[in-house]
């Protein structure tokens, strides 16, 4: 494998990034320039396991496809790297970073739950689901700036939850629209909420307690962050400015009156990158 077909992996990973994470493409480039392409190839590798029950017709070639990546992150461990244009700098940025191959196995292992007909029956198994989805993909992140220290850890273990639940929240229409129900079935019991309404796309005001419910959930994961001792050195903060994100998509559920079907909810943030570039002047996160 050569060094220009590397590089040219390397932009179709930062492009697919920018495509289809903005969040995340933008946290990147608040990085050293040397580590921005091992975070764009670790951010591409989630967008394609993350997108694998959206581009399948049935769970089994669901599991299928996931199985091809297991069996493709333990070969680039090996030193035998498939031809395939996120494994090629990945692969690489293993070899060089020594990530660690059990975060990536919990990110595939976690991405099984999307291929069932699956809603999580307490808001806390909805917390679960998002710390396996995020969590290790953010220690990750850390190890690819050299930042994988205990503080920069436990901050990673809120905001990952916090960024996790905010998510899913936003993709609350693009996953009823597939006939997925991620909110919780106990809070929407206790709130009245009726699943035909959310799979029908209907608001209702006991549909958006159910939402605030879950943004409360995300904003006391996401305080939890803030508050770890001593806080992380500014060279871990391109992997945890992701709080600066979730702080404002929060916001904007808050003045959506939780509404998750409000399509200010869904659209970009338009300050996003001046929030970023101030956050990182500030030093914060």
């Amino acid at each position: 494998m050569t060094a220009d077909t590397i590089a040219d992996a390397g932009l179709y990973c930062a492009g697919e990034v920018r495509r289809f994470d903005r969040d995340r493409y933008l946290t990147a480039l608040t990085a050293p320039h040397a580590r921005r392409g091992d975070l764009f190839a670790l951010y591409a590798f989630n967008l394609e396991i993350a997108k694998t029950a959206e581009v399948v017709s049935e769970a089994m070639i669901g599991r299928i496809r996931l199985q091809w990546w297991r069996d493709a992150i333990g070969e680039a461990y090996s030193g035998r790297p498939r031809d395939h244009a996120v494994l090629r700098p990945l692969a690489a940025a293993i070899q060089e970073r020594g990530f660690t191959q059990a975060h990536f196995e919990r990110l595939i292992d976690a991405r099984e739950r999307d291929l069932e007909a699956w809603q999580p029956a307490t808001l806390a198994e909805l917390e679960a689901y998002a710390r396996e989805t995020s969590v290790p993909l953010l220690w990750l992140a850390l190890e690819a700036l050299d930042q994988n220290t205990e503080p920069a850890r436990a901050v990673a273990e809120s905001l990952g939850v916090a960024w996790a639940l905010t998510g899913l929240l936003r993709a609350v229409p693009f996953l009823a629209r597939r006939k997925r129900l991620i909110l919780p079935r106990e809070t929407m019991d206790a709130s009245g909420a009726q699943a035909r309404d959310l799979l029908e796309l209907r608001p209702s005001v006991a549909l958006n307690g159910v939402v605030e419910a879950v943004a409360a959930r995300a904003a006391e994961h996401l305080a939890a962050a803030r508050q770890v001792r001593p806080r992380p050195p500014k060279p871990a903060h391109p992997a945890l400015i992701l709080a600066t994100l979730a702080q404002g998509h929060l916001a904007r559920l808050r003045r959506a009156r939780y509404d998750p079907f409000d399509p200010r909810v869904q659209w970009p943030d338009p300050g996003a990158a001046w929030r970023l570039t101030w956050a990182r002047l500030r030093g914060s996160y």
